[in-house]
């Protein structure tokens, strides 16, 4: 559970599947407005849009849904969202950082606070959590779109500093400052790419019981199910 795609997955198993689909197109579709907000509207000419896009397609979202997320960034002019991280520690002292995407701050720094203190942790200052992680621009592609062979030689080509292959996926790691780069090289090649995102990877995990597993998944879920939040990261290994 290090990353909040690793949290997908346990969500899934605990038969949330549609509800958590909701929450996902939401999430995308702000981070698309966001981004045609912000950039050119034109995704050739706008990394970030692209890449919002791309992940968009992988999560199966329908073309109209990514369109209207588009347009909306032009009939919401007045809207200003801001991307703001919040750090702290969870149940069992894990350390976690919150990404999110708000137009009011004021309202989210007080339903993250009463997160945490709901769960028995406490919001930190910035700095306080993120020392147990790495940030890292991560790439990942379906396994079905290129070789084990060939993504790796191709992460190579492009300056990527590792290239994993799970189960399901590709994984590439590169510095932050190098994401757009490397994921420009490879799309000559790919066209289709799960995500483009700047994750924080801990340094080290957590294990946390059994016993205590559920404390921390009724956390993760009020983290989930809050609109406001994007992504959010921990150190917490659930021993298996």
């Amino acid at each position: 559970m290090a990353g909040h795609s690793h949290w997908a997955g346990i969500k899934h198993k605990k038969g949330k599947a549609d509800k958590l689909r909701s929450k996902i197109f939401s999430k995308l579709s702000k981070e698309i407005t966001v981004a045609a907000k912000l950039g050119d509207k034109d995704p050739g000419m706008n990394p970030r849009l692209r890449s919002a896009i791309q992940a968009a397609r992988s999560a199966n979202m329908p073309k109209d849904n990514i369109e209207r997320a588009i347009d909306k960034s032009s009939i919401n002019s007045e809207l200003n969202f801001e991307n703001l991280r919040y750090e702290g520690f969870g149940p069992d002292k894990i350390a976690v950082i919150v990404e999110t995407l708000t137009e009011n701050k004021n309202r989210t720094a007080s339903n993250i606070r009463t997160i945490f203190q709901k769960a028995g942790g406490s919001l930190g200052t910035q700095g306080s959590a993120s020392h147990n992680f790495n940030q890292l621009g991560i790439i990942k592609i379906d396994k079905n779109e290129i070789s084990d062979e060939r993504i790796f030689e191709l992460a190579i080509e492009a300056g990527a500093d590792e290239c994993k292959t799970n189960s399901d996926f590709h994984e590439i790691q590169c510095s932050v400052n190098e994401i757009y780069n490397v994921k420009k090289k490879l799309e000559k090649e790919i066209s289709n790419f799960i995500s483009t995102e700047i994750e924080w990877i801990p340094l080290n995990s957590v294990m946390v019981s059994k016993e205590k597993s559920e404390d921390l998944i009724n956390f993760f879920d009020s983290l989930e199910e809050n609109d406001d939040v994007q992504n959010f990261y921990s150190n917490a290994e659930l021993v298996k």
